[in-house]
């Protein structure tokens, strides 16, 4: 097993091997260990748990998981929630667990920092793992780096997800966008465009580094349009506009004039393109 990262100070103590001197590890029954409410994994991988699982099969609990007693003789995990999850698939009716003495808030603490040092969150998990440290325990970005082995500029960048559209930040969480994407949304002030652009990066499949030019291109544009004395004001053009770029997921342009005009389509990349001249291939007009 790798050994693990340097944590903030006090943290070892309570989240390193226990010493043998002065405690012996515990085996508990799974039964009587209870989840964290305030976990901030939300999310656990069925596939990865599996794996776990036949792991924990195979092996056994290698590493012992943490937990704090409470008073009725149940346990509250403070560390290890997946290999609990994953034990519990096993079959096993006992865990080996370390038993810390920490109350409430010291046990939110010690599991945030615990996860956000393992590195395997989601964005959104993250951010509002940092969040929740500086707003409920009054712990600065650089204090906040200094625990989790981070610089603060990365702290702050991950913060500024949170500022992203509900949506946006549930395709965080699912994975169909990556933190690079969403720096690159970030770039664009306006929630809806944030929005719309997010809509075509997925659609077009679109590496960070292509999101990163069609924000670019997308921004100069809406920039060229609001510049424009010819655009469009009539507030039913506008809803029919924004109809159909939700349907064609790209930026539609539209200039009317007495009945007459044209409806401008925007590609940003070749492989939009391709993707809009296909669909108006198959469209029934």
């Amino acid at each position: 097993m790798g050994q693990r990262k340097a944590l903030g100070r006090g943290l070892n103590a309570l989240l390193g091997a226990p010493d043998l001197e002065t405690e012996q590890l515990r085996e508990i029954d799974i039964d009587r260990i209870l989840p964290n409410s305030h976990q901030p994994r939300k999310n656990f991988d069925e596939a990865s748990l599996n794996e776990l699982a036949d792991s924990i099969r195979e092996h056994g609990v290698v590493q012992p998981i943490v937990v704090r007693a409470l008073d009725d003789g149940f346990f509250q995990l403070i560390a290890g929630e997946r290999r609990w999850r994953a034990s519990q698939r096993t079959g096993l009716f006992r865990i080996p667990a370390v038993v810390r003495e920490a109350d409430e808030h010291a046990a939110l603490e010690i599991a945030l920092i615990e996860n956000l040092q393992r590195e395997d969150l989601n964005p959104i998990e993250e951010a509002q793992a940092y969040e929740r440290l500086i707003n409920e325990f009054g712990i600065t970005q650089e204090e906040v780096a200094r625990r989790v082995g981070k610089n603060r500029t990365t702290i702050a960048n991950m913060l500024r997800l949170l500022r992203l559209p509900p949506e946006v930040q549930q395709w965080l969480r699912e994975n169909r966008l990556t933190t690079g994407h969403a720096k690159a949304l970030l770039s664009l002030s306006d929630l809806n465009a944030i929005l719309d652009t997010a809509r075509r990066i997925i659609q077009g499949n679109y590496s960070v580094r292509q999101a990163e030019m069609f924000v670019a291109r997308y921004s100069k544009t809406a920039k060229n349009d609001s510049d424009d004395d010819s655009a469009v004001v009539d507030p039913n053009v506008k809803a029919a506009i924004h109809t159909l770029e939700q349907k064609l997921g790209t930026k539609v342009t539209v200039q009317e004039n007495g009945g007459k005009g044209k409806i401008e389509l925007h590609f940003f990349s070749f492989e939009e393109m391709n993707r809009l001249y296909e669909g108006l291939l198959t469209a029934k007009f």
